[in-house]
């Protein structure tokens, strides 16, 4: 499969979808507690850079999630157990790196997509084709970490990068059918891989942290196999026990 240029960051989601995670994420983080009130409709969506009515409508699906309370006449408060949303109501449920003030909104830029021949590793779950995805990350718009990324071919044999969106366990679950329940990570230091791309700062062959990943789906299967490189610098990885 012929390889994308990596100059495109990728913002499939809706921007009240964008401004909705972000603000699950930096609740998430604490930045907002439980009891707290959001800053007035006006100021926050300054703050954020959006307009009045698609904050409004961010902050009817936080409500939705059970995420936010609305009070007439008073304001909208974060609910008790709000860092709990229900598994799969948020695209980035599973994305652990955080800005080390909290948060920071996920986006992407392709590196490469291709079809290969599935490694040794991943026959036994995988097909005798899988995809690799590798992509840069960036979180609130700073390069933080790189992305390589497999998942089997056989459901889907003629996917093409821009089918992918910015949320790969969102496309999982709306093209693919399954969703991602479950996922084992083991963090340990490693070597700047020399497909890196330029922002990421730590250069090729240079230490930073990684973390590998197994993802299962409700039924139990290894449906993707994940390594990332992250910038100590610019992120933190954040697993809180829930």
């Amino acid at each position: 499969m012929k390889k994308n240029t990596p100059t495109t960051t990728q913002t499939s989601l809706p921007v009240y979808i964008q401004i909705s995670e972000l603000l699950t994420r930096e609740i998430t983080a604490g930045l907002y507690a439980a009891g707290d009130r959001l800053p007035p409709e006006a100021e926050l969506a300054t703050k954020l850079g959006v307009a009045v009515g698609t904050l409004r409508k961010a902050l009817s699906e936080l409500e939705s999630r059970g995420m936010l309370e609305r009070r007439q006449g008073s304001g909208t408060y974060v609910r008790q157990n709000s860092s709990t949303s229900p598994l799969g109501k948020s695209v980035y449920e599973f994305f652990k790196l955080e800005l080390p003030n909290g948060g920071g909104l996920p986006s992407a830029i392709v590196a490469s997509f291709d079809k290969i021949d599935t490694p040794e590793a991943f026959q036994t779950s995988f097909s005798k084709k899988c995809y690799r995805v590798r992509r840069l990350r960036l979180l609130s718009g700073t390069p933080a970490a790189l992305e390589e990324i497999y998942f089997d071919a056989a459901q889907h044999p003629k996917l093409k990068a821009e089918d992918l969106g910015v949320a790969l366990y969102l496309f999982y679950k709306e093209s693919l059918g399954f969703w991602i329940a479950s996922a084992e990570d083991r963090v340990s230091l490693g070597i700047t891989p020399d497909w890196t791309l330029g922002g990421f700062t730590p250069k090729a062959g240079e230490v930073c942290p990684r973390v590998e990943r197994i993802s299962r789906g409700s039924d139990g299967i290894i449906r993707e196999y994940s390594v990332t490189w992250f910038d100590a610098n610019v992120c933190r990885y954040v697993n809180r026990l829930k």
